[in-house]
């Protein structure tokens, strides 16, 4: 008895299914483009986004410069968003704005394009070229609607988004240090305090800084030692500076130690 009720739902199911698909597919031969439209619209409520966009997309070529157009382009774009076709979404939304300019719908949508942006940023390992189109687009959304009711919002993406990048500039920084390349480790690191001057790495980064130019030291041909030592020294006084009680302290008085004994070789032999 049971089987028999499962198999009857799923009867049902597929009948259900079946007319359905048989629906869609009469509205979409359909010649008159105000049924597409009001059936895109109810597919939209009914958040079948999928039917929704296929009809829109249909009929948006039909509609433009009608009264109609400028809801449909709008529901058109959050189709894809709400399919999570977030480039879609974003493109769509930027184009939306700048058609509709004056449109009610416009500071909603110029918010939802920078929104979309930030939705396909990727984690910080990966290229982060959508992340710094996020960011700009956020800025942009703030300046123009500073009073909005997504403006708090958006500030706290953007800085989420910056602690993403610092991230990324702080893994990046200490690779170069793991794989022995000292220069541009030196280079990296140095960026990052002038780029994140506030960040939580701070301390870590200026320590590999005085770690990076004692190695590069080492490995450098002799006519540039002295430099380089002199280098790691300079590092290590701005760090004991500013971290008197770092964790990194005792190893960075080694390296400091012995960059002066390499410096305190060159002098005696420059008095031979």
């Amino acid at each position: 008895m049971e089987f028999r009720r499962t198999g009857s739902y799923w009867i049902f199911v597929l009948i259900f299914v079946i007319s359905g698909c048989s629906k869609f597919q009469k509205l979409r031969k359909s010649a008159d483009w105000r049924v597409k439209y009001e059936a895109a619209l109810a597919y939209y409520e009914e958040e079948d986004y999928y039917r929704a966009s296929i009809l829109f997309e249909e009929i948006l070529p039909i509609i433009r410069g009608t009264e109609e157009a400028e809801l449909a382009n709008f529901y058109y774009a959050y189709s894809h968003f709400h399919q999570k076709q977030f480039i879609l979404a974003a493109h769509y939304f930027k184009t939306f704005v700048d058609v509709y300019s004056r449109s009610e719908y416009a500071m909603e949508a110029s918010y939802q394009h920078a929104y979309s942006l930030y939705k396909q940023s990727p984690e910080y390992r990966l290229d982060q070229t959508s992340t710094y189109e996020a960011i700009t687009a956020m800025q942009s959304f703030i300046d123009k609607y500073p009073y909005s009711e997504y403006a708090l919002q958006a500030d706290d993406i953007i800085d989420e988004l910056q602690v993403k990048l610092e991230r990324k500039a702080y893994e990046n920084a200490k690779l170069y240090y793991k794989i022995e390349s000292y220069k541009a480790a030196i280079v990296a690191l140095d960026n990052f305090k002038v780029d994140y001057p506030d960040s939580k790495f701070q301390e870590e980064i200026s320590y590999l800084s005085i770690r990076s130019a004692y190695e590069l030291a080492l490995v450098s041909i002799p006519s540039k030692q002295k430099e380089r030592f002199n280098e790691a020294v300079d590092y290590y006084e701005k760090f004991v500076d500013k971290y008197p009680n770092s964790e990194y302290l005792k190893e960075a008085e080694r390296i400091y130690a012995d960059s002066i004994e390499e410096l305190r070789k060159f002098a005696d032999q420059n008095n031979l």
